[in-house]
């Protein structure tokens, strides 16, 4: 045999393997663009023990709210850290000359607003007894003595 027919010869089983392997590649990349078929019910069950989120909103009516939780809700976000120029909470130095106004001057300052506070806080439904449960709690944890109108 010569050698031209020998090359030849080896060549044909590359000439039939290569669009073989060729086929069979494309075949398989064809699968990987496809999503898989992922059930979203055994997604969210599985892992719902830890993505879990539940909001519990307390609507409290105007009106019936104490002074701390008003401060909490409303107050804490500036008075807290003093931030804005803000009286800190329980620092009887930035309340001093403050407390001296009386409970009444302190919640007309907040009601009409005063420096970079908005009026009643920025807490458009707070009502006047409120205003003053809240100012009492405020004052009181810097040194004040003043009475909190009940909740009715």
């Amino acid at each position: 045999m010569s050698d031209h027919r020998v090359a030849r010869a080896a060549k044909r089983p590359v000439k039939v393997v290569l669009p073989a392997v060729a086929v069979i590649a494309v075949s398989l990349l064809a699968g990987c663009g496809k999503a898989p078929a992922v059930d979203p019910e055994v997604t969210a069950s599985a892992i719902a023990p830890v993505a879990r989120v539940e909001l519990k909103l307390e609507k409290i009516a105007p009106g019936s709210r104490t002074g701390e939780q008003i401060y909490k809700s409303v107050c804490t976000s500036c008075h807290a850290a003093g931030a804005l120029g803000a009286p800190k909470t329980g620092e009887a130095g930035d309340w001093a000359g403050r407390l001296g106004k009386g409970l009444e001057a302190l919640a007309a300052s907040v009601t009409n607003g005063m420096g970079n506070m908005p009026p009643k806080g920025g807490a458009a439904d707070l009502t006047d007894k409120e205003i003053l449960r809240a100012v009492a709690y405020l004052a009181n944890t810097a040194g004040a003595n003043f009475t909190e109108p009940p909740v009715e």
